[in-house]
């Protein structure tokens, strides 16, 4: 069975009240419920913290896993310490954003986290959560019909 780490950053834990014309409905919990769901063979590890340190402890712990998904949140534009833990990591990384940042304030087109990852998922709201682990389950391989 493979492993996969979700982290979630800071005010991720408030998705489904925080500025849901942005961000959506749908709770973390969902999310988590729902990849659970579409890929029940999968040990799913997920954590979401407020602490940036403790972001970067959770990134150490994942470099045995078959992939790593993360939606740091705001960190996306400004941790290096972020990016520095991933760039240790030789596992697929995928970086998660659930609006499209490209159409948001211009300090959020800028991550400093992208260099570091495999690929980007922003804009498809919680589906870009799903899409992300197609790509760390099956990488190239993946076949979306």
């Amino acid at each position: 069975m493979s492993r996969v780490v979700v982290l979630n950053g800071v005010n991720l834990g408030l998705l489904g009240d925080r500025r849901p014309e942005i961000y959506g409905g749908t709770t973390l919990k969902e999310i988590e419920d729902g990849l659970r769901s579409e890929f029940p063979d999968v040990e799913w590890e997920f954590f979401q913290t407020d602490l940036e340190g403790e972001f970067v402890r959770r990134i150490h712990a994942a470099a045995d896993a078959a992939g790593l998904i993360l939606n740091p949140g705001a960190w996306t534009h400004y941790s290096y310490a972020i990016h520095d833990a991933l760039e240790i990591l030789s596992i697929p990384r995928v970086e998660v954003h659930l609006s499209n940042v490209y159409r948001r304030e211009e300090w959020r087109r800028r991550s400093v986290i992208s260099p570091a990852v495999d690929a980007v998922v922003a804009g498809m709201g919680p589906f870009g959560y799903r899409v992300a682990a197609r790509y760390v389950l099956f990488g190239s391989r993946w076949d979306l019909r």
